[in-house]
């Protein structure tokens, strides 16, 4: 499995402190598989860039920022949104913009939604890590009521 057995936690202990508005680190959370990585860095090669690593870091402001407090998601909604986008069988999504894993498995979410859910790598800020930078539950159609407070 992509993420470590503590990935989840580990998550959450940096969602919860930013909330909070605390600073946080850079964690490690996970591994890409074999496949995954092959085509990360192909994606890398024919842009010129640098290869990545196969672990997978994570710190969480710029999620934190889009889907709790911008789309109204639950730290918990989160959580399974970018455990099933680092899923063993994710799929990467490779195009001139962005580099990307999509679970092609529907998962439904807690608002009645099937979504399949996307995790945006970002792959020169910590490199030679991958950075989960952003999750997108594609196919929200029902969305949740937005947060309040930070």
């Amino acid at each position: 499995m992509p993420l470590y057995v503590n990935g989840k936690d580990l998550i959450r202990k940096n969602l919860e402190a930013i909330h909070a508005g605390q600073r946080v680190p850079r964690i490690k959370v996970g591994r890409l598989t074999k496949t995954q990585i092959e085509a990360v860095n192909a994606q890398q090669a024919a842009k010129a860039l640098p290869f990545s690593i196969d672990e997978v870091v994570f710190v969480g402001r710029h999620i934190h920022k889009r889907r709790i407090l911008g789309d109204g998601y639950t730290i918990d909604d989160v959580i399974d949104q970018v455990e099933s986008a680092m899923s063993q069988g994710s799929e990467v999504i490779a195009n001139e913009y962005m580099t990307a894993m999509r679970n092609p498995i529907a998962r439904a979410d807690r608002l009645g939604n099937l979504v399949h859910d996307e995790v945006i790598l970002e792959c020169s800020r910590y490199r030679p890590n991958p950075d989960i930078f952003s999750v997108v539950p594609k196919g929200d159609k029902i969305k949740p009521q937005k947060q309040t407070g930070r």
